[in-house]
């Protein structure tokens, strides 16, 4: 029996990158697949297909997360046409780096808006599901940097650090529902974003990091698998660092 036979997961901001991996990570694992992203393209077309591909339920969903009436309009759908939502990752965010002396309010507002509103956003609705499940694994996806913090990512850092804070306190409120909230902190992990960095540059960062490597997307998918499934029944409120030693 594959770890999440017969789960629903809905993972936010999952056409490309982390989500994606962990999107297909949990359809390997047999769970039922629905993934928002804010345009569904090629990218998320791709994925989609990819994900039917392995013999489980798929839908893409088009949600702007950070739009409070929009997510519940979406997560409602998502519990009619699944029937249940089992695991929810809050995955969707972006950066707009600068130092705080530079950085606009602009910045700081989309920043915040995209990572950590749309976790809210997305606990808010789901839980009423969950609750009368008795069941359920809640996951954010934070950063090292939201545990240690980062020049140049004021904004970035503000709000994985929210998520880990966020994660806390849903543990504490559901706990007794049979609800759990973890929070993932990935470091540096090969993912487009970071694909655009001279060799140079990333050469240096892997000396900084025990493991002498970065991670990858599905290193991250193989924690947030761990956290959805029953083998982490008795792990809620905690922050689980893949990191390759980088942050401990």
């Amino acid at each position: 029996m594959r770890l999440l036979d017969g789960k629903t997961a809905l993972i936010t901001g999952a056409a490309r990158g982390i989500g994606r991996a962990i999107a297909l990570k949990f359809a390997q694992e047999g769970a039922n697949i629905a993934f928002t992203d804010l345009v569904i393209d090629e990218n998320g077309q791709n994925t989609e297909k990819e994900i039917a591909a392995l013999g489980v339920k798929v839908k893409s969903y088009v949600s702007n997360a950070a739009n409070f009436e929009d997510t519940a309009k979406v997560v409602a759908e998502i519990h009619k046409d699944f029937g249940s939502i089992d695991i929810l990752v809050n995955n969707a965010g972006i950066t707009r780096d600068g130092l705080m002396m530079r950085m606009s309010e602009q910045q700081w507002d989309m920043v915040i808006n995209v990572n950590l509103k749309s976790a809210f956003n997305f606990i808010h609705a789901c839980t009423p599901v969950m609750m009368r499940q008795k069941s359920g694994s809640i996951i954010n996806m934070s950063s090292v940097v939201g545990v240690s913090g980062n020049a140049g990512q004021c904004n970035y850092s503000a709000s994985k650090a929210g998520m880990i804070g966020l994660a806390k306190s849903i543990a504490k409120e559901l706990g007794s529902r049979g609800v759990r909230a973890n929070a993932i902190a990935p470091g540096f992990i090969i993912t487009e974003m970071t694909g655009q960095l001279t060799d140079e540059v990333k050469a240096e960062w892997a000396k900084s990091i025990p493991l002498r490597r970065g991670g990858t997307p599905e290193d991250v998918a193989n924690v947030a698998t761990f956290l959805a499934s029953d083998l982490s029944s008795y792990v809620t409120g905690q922050v689980v660092h893949c990191c390759g030693g980088m942050n401990m």
